[in-house]
């Protein structure tokens, strides 16, 4: 109903026949595996279906700003790895759905498993869109300040996870990480 309401959106293309149009360049004998892990639970559909989102947001509006995508950025493509001085770093993985386009599809999949995620959890729809507008919110304010740092400084900055997990509210989700 609220993509129908949408002006300019047009006819959304059907979901399923979007992720079978893929099956032609998949291994045939993972397809049962494939599917059977994307009928789990929502946040499992949409990890397994990054054509659905991209399809979903090529129609929306968009500020311009091109960057090189991960393509699949939702939560569980975040982490934490070890660095080789043993540090414990927070970032990205998993570029198997990289592609040029608005930086704003990244954000929009990202701040999309946040809201899958912690409905998951159990937290309640008020959590769900505190998380995810703290999500946006950060975001914002690391780009702003990104912005204004010189290169080097930019590619050595850490994240102090210890001290992030402690800034959580208390809860299902602190409790995970």
């Amino acid at each position: 109903a609220w993509w129908q309401s949408m002006p300019g959106l047009g006819e959304r293309p059907d979901p399923i026949a979007l992720l079978q149009a893929q099956d032609a360049e998949r291994f045939a004998w993972l397809l049962p595996v494939r599917y059977g892990r994307m009928a789990a639970d929502p946040f499992c559909f949409f990890r397994g279906g990054a054509a659905v989102m991209a399809a979903d947001l090529a129609p929306m509006p968009r500020s311009g700003v091109e960057v090189q995508l991960c393509g699949d950025a939702h939560l569980l493509n975040f982490g934490f790895y070890a660095s080789p001085e043993r540090a414990l770093l927070f970032d990205l993985n998993d570029f198997d759905e990289t592609l040029r386009g608005p930086f704003e599809w990244d954000l929009r999949r990202f701040l999309a498993s946040v809201v899958l995620a912690a409905r998951q959890l159990g937290l309640e729809p008020e959590q769900q869109d505190r998380l995810a507008r703290r999500g946006s919110r950060s975001y914002r304010k690391a780009m702003r300040r990104f912005a204004g740092l010189p290169l080097q400084q930019l590619w050595s900055l850490r994240l102090d996870v210890d001290r992030f997990i402690a800034e959580l509210e208390p809860g299902a989700l602190r409790a995970r990480l």
